[in-house]
């Protein structure tokens, strides 16, 4: 016999509340509104062409190659096609309003900005003990050992040992300001000395600095991070009001 269980909507909004989703999800609806009622007001619109284009950018994304897949994510999130045809709109209205709002305003920002896209292809290793980081530091600066020995020594990581504390191509945003501060002053290839920061003693090996170039990848980063860091103003004055309303309505 099967057993069945009935959810309804004040258990769902139950289940928000008590998981502490409650104000991530209030603001996940405040961030839509003001897209939609901005997008209203500065004249933004949709023709049918766009909203397919849209609705196809959407199913690759999320990988829904037929009508099957489709139904069945639909299912699966109880959405309807009319949801579907709205996600697919609110999506490509963010993305208009985010380029009639800072298109023009994205070669400025990163010429005023250009340090900060100046990427790094750097190794690293981080060790807990600042005499052996020194001792190591000049070991691989007199040819005994090669930064590549180190890594597969003294990194526990088993992928990033194999790889020899590859990091991948980082920017400012993403070192503490003293490691930052040292390795984009750095002249690759270049090993530089031990820094001290709160996660230990990190050996760094700079491979490479890239400099950058404002292509269309660069162009849709800066797009969005414009957008986004509107949205999150917009979002927190709105917040302001709701909280203060909803003081009100617990006192």
């Amino acid at each position: 016999m099967s057993k069945i269980i009935t959810i309804t909507s004040e258990d769902i909004l139950d289940q928000v509340r008590l998981t502490c989703k409650l104000p991530e999800l209030t603001e996940a609806i405040i961030s839509r509104k003001i897209i939609e009622n901005t997008a209203l007001e500065v004249g933004i619109k949709v023709e049918p062409e766009e909203l397919q284009k849209a609705a196809d950018q959407f199913r690759l994304v999320y990988q829904l190659h037929s009508a099957e897949q489709t139904w069945g994510w639909l299912e699966k999130h109880s959405l309807s096609l009319d949801d579907f045809e709205h996600i697919a709109h609110t999506t490509f209205v963010s993305g208009k309003l985010a380029n009639h709002l800072f298109a023009d305003k994205v070669e400025p920002w990163f010429f005023e900005h250009q340090l900060d896209y100046v990427g790094v292809i750097m190794h690293e290793v981080i060790l807990d003990d600042e005499d052996l980081a020194i001792e190591l530091f000049y070991a691989i600066q007199e040819g005994e050992m090669s930064f590549y020995d180190v890594a597969h020594k003294y990194i526990e990581d088993v992928e990033l040992r194999r790889q020899g504390g590859y990091k991948g191509i980082l920017h400012r945003k993403d070192l503490k300001p003293e490691v930052s501060m040292a390795v984009f002053a750095a002249k690759p290839p270049q090993l530089i000395k031990p820094i001290m920061t709160s996660k230990g003693v990190h050996l760094i090996f700079v491979e490479e600095l890239i400099q950058p170039h404002l292509d269309e990848k660069l162009h849709a980063i800066i797009l969005s991070d414009l957008f986004a860091e509107w949205l999150k103003q917009q979002v927190k004055e709105f917040k302001t009001v709701i909280n203060l309303d909803l003081n009100q309505q617990v006192a």
